[in-house]
């Protein structure tokens, strides 16, 4: 497991008492630390935060909430749990938040629960434009059990707003719905939410506003994106992706008659006992973020991806709305190659040690498991020290291997070159 100590500590523990899951956590780890981490929900944490999670915190049932367990024994994970709240209201500027939640999918089902009753309407950003499966697809429970209406991206060519949000048509969409409640913040969109913009929005139809700020929160903490506080009556997210913390979830309001929905929502509504070493992660995650490097290393985050961008569009990709200004981009493949199909270019950049997920672009006439595009992401490879130079690199080897077309040879010879290159980044220790 690289130059961590502790991490090889438990790795040669795990290897005496169990040699096959040793050696799958072996290779796991070797996979991580020789490729390149493009996939934009996905990050690398620090070994303070992994071995949080590795603690004994994880054999304590802790149902309830600080100081109203239903078991006892819990006097520290109520403190554990306080102080993971105390930093995450510090962090964001919120006067509540919720640990609780084991992912961000379960962070947006307990908001629905607390918030909209089955059948109600929401509206929101659809699927196939960048939106999430949790925020109204018809197979997910948001889909199935409410009602969601969907405002669409701008596709006026001549539109300086090209793929981005329109929120004329948003204000329609609701005008005519009258949604109870409105979503924004997405899973692939590239582009800055005007939250102040959804919140007026929001108050001429009288429904309330929901960010989910899941892919962002790492630069709302930062202030290198802008905060949904004091718009969004409810913020859910992920704690990691941008955010740097273990996989979970959180919810944050100002407001407190909708903090003690949100709590009676998670906890009995959709959770039993909490994660508690998780939430020891989360705390400490946390705390990193609150450090002035948090703000450097997001501010990097961003540069990175428009230098990502511009190398690629150099290469003849497209990038959809024309850029980024976050973390994320969608690579057009069509314009490189017509016969080119996202599916093929995730498959092929894996061989090479280049870790991408195929992703539909919008207006995208290929299926979802096929694909027209990539999304790609830089807060992984900015933790291991990338900048911007080293991200014009990554674009070469990317063209290079999609050119090819899967050609082995050409695909060996970067895989290769990657995991040379990895060498010189280390994973964080």
């Amino acid at each position: 497991m690289g130059h961590d100590p502790i991490a090889d500590s438990v790795l040669e523990l795990l290897k005496a008492s169990d040699p096959d899951a040793s050696e799958l956590l072996r290779q796991e780890a070797a996979r991580q630390a020789t490729t390149l981490e493009l996939i934009a929900s996905e990050n690398h944490v620090s070994p303070a935060v992994m071995h949080a999670m590795g603690t004994c915190l994880t054999n304590k049932y802790a149902e309830g909430y600080p100081g109203a367990r239903y078991y006892g024994g819990c006097t520290y994970h109520d403190s554990v749990e306080r102080l993971a709240q105390e930093r995450a209201s510090a962090l964001f500027g919120c006067k509540f938040a919720n640990v609780q939640p084991h992912s961000g999918a379960q962070a947006n089902a307990a908001t629905f629960l607390a918030l909209l009753s089955p059948g109600d309407t929401f509206a929101a950003l659809v699927l196939a434009d960048g939106g999430h499966l949790s925020h109204g697809l018809k197979v997910n429970m948001s889909g199935k059990w409410f009602n969601p209406v969907f405002y669409p991206l701008h596709y006026d060519e001549s539109h300086e707003r090209f793929e981005q949000i329109d929120y004329d048509a948003v204000r329609d969409v609701c005008l005519k719905h009258k949604p109870k409640l409105l979503m924004c913040g997405y899973s692939a969109y590239p582009r800055t939410i005007d939250f102040e913009r959804f919140r007026a929005i929001a108050d001429e139809v009288g429904a309330l506003l929901m960010a989910d700020i899941a892919h962002i929160a790492g630069l709302v903490a930062a202030g290198v994106h802008p905060s949904p506080f004091p718009h969004a009556h409810v913020v859910t997210t992920t704690t990691h992706k941008t955010l740097r913390g273990p996989r979970g979830g959180m919810i944050m309001t100002n407001d407190e008659e909708i903090a003690k929905k949100i709590n009676r929502a998670v906890f009995p509504g959709m959770q039993g006992g909490p994660l508690m070493h998780v939430i020891l992660a989360k705390a400490v995650a946390y705390g990193e973020a609150l450090k002035p490097e948090f703000k450097t290393y997001q501010q990097q985050v961003v540069k990175n991806a428009q230098a990502l961008a511009a190398a690629l569009t150099s290469h003849g990709y497209r990038i959809t709305s024309g850029g980024t200004d976050n973390h994320l981009m969608l690579v057009d493949l069509r314009p490189r190659s017509a016969d080119l199909t996202g599916a093929d270019a995730e498959l092929w950049l894996e061989l090479a040690g280049i870790i991408t997920n195929k992703n539909g672009i919008p207006q995208d006439p290929r299926p979802p498991r096929v694909t027209s595009g990539l999304r790609l992401g830089t807060p992984a490879l900015t933790s291991r020290g990338l900048k911007e130079s080293e991200m014009e690199r990554v674009a070469g080897w990317i063209d290079r291997v999609l050119s090819a077309a899967g050609d082995e040879a050409t695909t060996n010879a970067v895989r290769g070159e990657v995991q040379a290159f990895c060498a010189d980044f280390p994973m964080p220790a």
